[in-house]
């Protein structure tokens, strides 16, 4: 798989823009685009999050389904999911015939904003095959809770695309925890962040790509940028570099000490211990 992340500023998120980036990903033999967090219509837009937000089904998405099928490049996207009455902070994969491959609606979501405009999806969503790789789909404040990225793992993804609005100060997420998301998930991880401003916010760019060896393959700095990596094949780093957590893990619960050891530890008379 050769893979395009764009990181976005605030500024022309429209249909027309969004197929040049097709095309020129598409130019240079990517495979898929990956864009931000609510890239459609903008992160830090509480005022657009309702109106603009758009159905699964329907001419908004039909027009940029065809889109995306025109250029040959498949499209991971962040937008405002209107489903009746109620409005999801979602990711969609369209794939190069312009097939929803994947569709995913935000479930930790994070800060007032996030919760006063949208209500929280309660589950993850299939993987799905695309470009010879099992991939699937978190929305950034999910890539931070380890359990989300393990079920996909454990459920055969070898790739997570991982649409961001990160604000700046919390560099640690693309640069420490995503990182290691990808080692503990034995795969990769495409964290595809916004940069500049809006509305108040100042994102902190950094997307990256991250390897199953904790190593980023690609980070973005502070500006505009278009990363494109071919992914390796597992098979193409050493064993030792890779995670066995997922095949290894032995639940354990919690239990008291035996009273022997717990006398030992000065934890008093076992028989009046809880």
């Amino acid at each position: 798989m050769k893979l395009a992340l764009f990181q976005s500023a605030p500024a022309d998120h429209s249909f027309e823009r969004t197929e040049a980036l097709l095309r020129e990903a598409a130019a240079q033999g990517a495979d898929v685009l990956v864009l931000p967090e609510l890239f459609f219509p903008g992160y830090n837009r509480p005022d657009l999050h309702h109106a603009e937000a758009q159905p699964i089904a329907g001419a908004w998405m039909d027009d940029l389904r065809a889109r995306v099928a025109g250029t040959g490049c498949a499209l991971v996207f962040g937008w405002a999911e209107r489903s009746g009455s109620t409005v999801y902070n979602a990711a969609s994969c369209i794939g190069a015939d312009g097939a929803i491959l994947s569709h995913y609606r935000k479930v930790q979501l994070f800060g007032d904003m996030e919760r006063a405009s949208f209500t929280a999806g309660d589950h993850l969503s299939p993987t799905f095959q695309l470009a010879g790789r099992r991939c699937g789909i978190l929305i950034c404040y999910d890539i931070e809770f380890p359990g989300h990225a393990a079920t996909l793992a454990r459920a055969g993804a070898e790739v997570l695309f991982v649409p961001t609005a990160n604000p700046a100060g919390y560099e640690h997420v693309q640069d420490v925890l995503v990182p290691a998301r990808a080692h503990e998930s034995r795969g990769f991880v495409a964290y595809a962040n916004s940069c500049g401003a809006e509305n108040g916010i100042q994102f902190g760019g950094g997307s990256v790509i991250a390897g199953p060896d904790g190593r980023a393959l690609a980070q973005a700095g502070r500006d505009e940028t278009l990363l494109i990596v071919d992914l390796p094949k597992l098979t193409d780093y050493p064993p030792e570099a890779l995670s066995m957590q997922g095949a290894e893990f032995r639940p354990a619960p919690i239990k008291s000490c035996p009273d022997k050891i717990r006398r030992f530890l000065g934890q008093g008379d076992p028989e009046k211990a809880p």
